[in-house]
């Protein structure tokens, strides 16, 4: 779009559509994930799947 010299918001609209389409991937990888990392925990196989998953969390929400 931008080497078609395309308008700036149309080129922002598409960066943002992608942003928020790669945040459900996220998300939807995340729970997947969690309930196996939650699960893991309660079992006491690894408390450090649990923080993994933390971390995971904060950084998709502060990015």
């Amino acid at each position: 779009m931008v080497e078609q010299d395309r308008d700036c918001r149309d080129v922002v609209t598409q960066i943002s559509a992608a942003s928020r389409a790669l945040q459900g991937v996220a998300l939807t990888r995340l729970e997947d994930h969690v309930p196996h990392g939650l699960l893991r925990s309660a079992l006491g196989v690894s408390e450090a799947k649990l923080q993994e998953a933390s971390e995971a969390i904060a950084r998709l929400v502060h990015s």
